[in-house]
């Protein structure tokens, strides 16, 4: 249920905000903002409906990632097929993604619609131990049914920064306006489309995604049973990530991977989706010396 609530409260959000969208538009291009409201809250249903049902699939179109049959990768399917079973679920559908950056993520719809995506680079990095630690972590989200919210909030995030870029070259362009209420008011609304949008969005996927993470790291290393490997993968795979960032995909679905893929300045750091590393590391060698820190 909670996810349901996460995932209604996502597309509520992401409704209010087209809905304001066509408001500000409407009257300040147009002068009348009833038909442009009309507009937005059919766009932002057609979205809602694309988020919930192909979420999954533009994640993975997005990091060009294939799916691998059991001949093709039979190590991977063999720890994910275990990993399934020690949480009595569906074994989800296995994908690759032709990167050197070593990461993995879930995504999908609800366990019977699942999929545990693994980048070419962490069968290079990490040993069979670490990386059914960290499908054990991927799992966890599964069984947890919060693959939808994040796919959905990643979808989302993308949606509303193509929004705000309509909106900057909107105003940059004019739109017909400039005769109407005056210049200013498009400024406001580029400001607001560059800046608070994308902002809110990042402010909704780094409380989901901090919290999902530990809870997803406690329970995949309590399944396990080997909270220790998934501490070593975790620190693999954060100086890996460091050393070798990934070099395509979308930021606005970063929060999607167990380690952020992606680096940049100062502020990425800090509106990091993800919870300090150090931090996730430091309670799982807790939990391997039985102190459960979660």
């Amino acid at each position: 249920m909670g996810a349901r609530l996460r995932t209604a409260g996502l597309f509520l959000l992401l409704t209010g905000i087209f809905v304001g969208f066509g408001w500000v538009i409407g009257t300040v291009f147009f002068g009348d903002w009833l038909p442009m409201v009309v507009l937005f809250l059919v766009l932002a249903a057609a979205m809602n409906a694309i988020s919930y049902f192909f979420a999954d699939r533009l994640v993975l179109w997005t990091y060009r990632a294939k799916p691998v049959t059991e001949s093709e990768a039979p190590a991977l399917y063999r720890v994910v097929q275990r990993v399934a079973a020690m949480n009595d679920l569906p074994v989800p559908r296995v994908y690759l993604v032709p990167s050197a950056t070593p990461n993995a993520f879930a995504t999908g719809r609800n366990p019977r619609h699942a999929v545990v995506a693994v980048t070419q680079g962490a069968f290079r990095v990490l040993n069979e131990r670490e990386l059914t630690a960290v499908v054990a972590h991927e799992m966890a989200h599964v069984k947890d049914r919060d693959i939808l919210v994040m796919s959905v909030a990643a979808t989302i995030a993308g949606a509303l920064t193509l929004l705000a870029r309509w909106a900057l070259w909107g105003t940059l362009l004019g739109g017909g306006s400039r005769d109407r209420q005056g210049g200013w008011l498009m400024y406001v609304l580029a400001i607001l489309g560059i800046v608070l949008v994308p902002f809110a969005v990042l402010l909704v996927q780094l409380a989901i995604s901090r919290s999902r993470e530990y809870k997803a790291d406690h329970v995949g290393a309590k399944t396990l049973g080997a909270p220790g490997a998934l501490a070593d993968a975790l620190e693999q795979l954060e100086y890996r990530n460091r050393q070798n960032p990934m070099d395509f995909g979308s930021p606005s679905s970063g929060s999607l991977w167990i380690v952020n893929p992606f680096r940049g300045n100062w502020l990425a750091g800090v509106l990091s989706t993800h919870p300090p590393i150090d931090e996730r590391i430091r309670r799982l060698r807790l939990l391997e010396k039985g102190e459960d820190a979660y």
